[in-house]
């Protein structure tokens, strides 16, 4: 694996702060956006490993493997443990660390490890590869349904299916498609967190939708109907005689899919608010002021 200095890719010294590492990445990613600098394969290539840098450094557990072994950081955990076997080892055969050359065992043991050639071994020991975390936006109105997208990771094209009804902030994991595994072990996982925009009027928790709707007050005092938006399209509600502001109706099965479940909606909620009318004619006016004389004679 060729070693990639993470620390020069984003411009900061190995003892920069979290705050400057985020500063710093959030400003070379601007610079180096795809959408920014299209058709532009340098560009490209330098925000992937941008990205690279910033996933590693911004994590404290992953920088500290990082600065420890280089290249090699991500295999750091077993890296650690067979140097803790082969001391425990050394030990208890009366060997002392204070003495001796061990640059040829290290030397064996990265080799076995990282696929180089070895002394006296015929078998390498197989790591399996690295997960990969990747992030993915979609809009509300793409979750609705089913859909096929194909994805890029790490350059290589991923063709998926996401059922109807990912949440924000939902993780789903892609077996085999991490980091490839070492001296013919298993790939990594692939880990997909979504962050979806709601771009409608809707508000979403969970399966089930939320709206507010305008009630003129003609048709909440003498009631009729008022045609609603769905997300699959418009349904005739019928209002009563004398809606209040801010009265609630359930419209069952007209929420959100629910994941992984054919055919399975949460419900959508509506709220009324009623609309008084901004300006009145004379002759509104006049009936308003009767209907106000009318309801002062009306005994208490």
């Amino acid at each position: 694996m060729e070693y990639i200095d993470y620390y020069k890719v984003l411009g900061i010294a190995k003892s920069a702060t979290e705050s400057e590492i985020k500063s710093s990445y959030r400003k070379l990613a601007r610079k180096y956006h795809p959408d920014l600098n299209p058709n532009n394969k340098e560009a490209e290539k330098k925000f992937k490993e941008i990205n690279e840098a910033n996933e590693v450094l911004s994590d404290p557990v992953k920088r500290k493997k990082y600065d420890k072994h280089g290249k090699d950081w991500q295999h750091a955990d077993e890296i650690e443990k067979m140097q803790k076997n082969r001391s425990q080892s050394q030990r208890s055969s009366g060997q002392s660390f204070g003495s001796g050359d061990y640059s040829d065992d290290f030397s064996e043991f990265f080799g076995s490890m990282f696929g180089g050639e070895t002394r006296g071994r015929s078998k390498q020991t197989k790591f399996r590869g690295q997960d990969v975390q990747a992030s993915l936006q979609m809009k509300l109105t793409d979750v609705y349904k089913t859909q096929k997208q194909t994805i890029t990771i790490n350059g290589k094209n991923i063709r998926m299916t996401f059922p109807a009804g990912i949440e924000d902030g939902q993780v789903i994991k892609v077996a085999g498609h991490g980091g490839p595994g070492v001296n013919g072990g298993p790939n990594g996982d692939l880990y997909i967190t979504f962050s979806i925009e709601n771009n409608t009027s809707f508000k979403r928790e969970g399966n089930n939708l939320y709206k507010t709707v305008d009630l003129d007050l003609y048709t909440a005092i003498l009631g009729g109907d008022l045609l609603v938006d769905t997300f699959d399209g418009q349904v005739k509600l019928k209002i009563s005689e004398g809606t209040p502001s801010t009265a609630k109706v359930k419209l069952k099965g007209k929420g959100f899919p629910v994941y992984k479940k054919e055919n399975e909606f949460g419900d959508m909620y509506i709220t009324y608010q009623i609309k008084l009318p901004a300006h009145l004619t004379e002759k509104e006016r006049e009936l308003f002021i009767e209907l106000q004389k009318l309801n002062k004679d009306v005994p208490k």
